[in-house]
């Protein structure tokens, strides 16, 4: 089960992957990376002219502190925005 939450979160990547993020002031550090998708957004173009844009979604397993959980992370192309798509249960 997974809850559904699309709020923007700031994410520092490393190698073009999501590294660490913080959600609700507590930073998350990605401890494995579970599995990685893009999403192509048909009939949208780039602001800047460089053809389709597209949504990368990450499935990662990271932690606070002691605890640990599943997380959907999702980067928009054009906008650079990061979200956070949902939590496992």
């Amino acid at each position: 089960m997974a809850r559904v939450y699309g709020v923007p979160v700031r994410v520092w990547e490393h190698g073009g992957r999501p590294a660490r993020f913080v959600w609700e002031g507590r930073v998350y550090v990605v401890q494995r990376i579970i599995d990685h998708w893009v999403t192509p957004r048909s009939g949208a173009a780039s602001a800047k002219g460089q053809g389709p844009t597209a949504r990368s979604s990450w499935r990662v397993q990271a932690g606070a502190g002691a605890a640990s959980g599943h997380y959907e992370l999702s980067h928009d192309s054009v906008s650079g925005a990061w979200l956070l798509a949902r939590v496992a249960e």
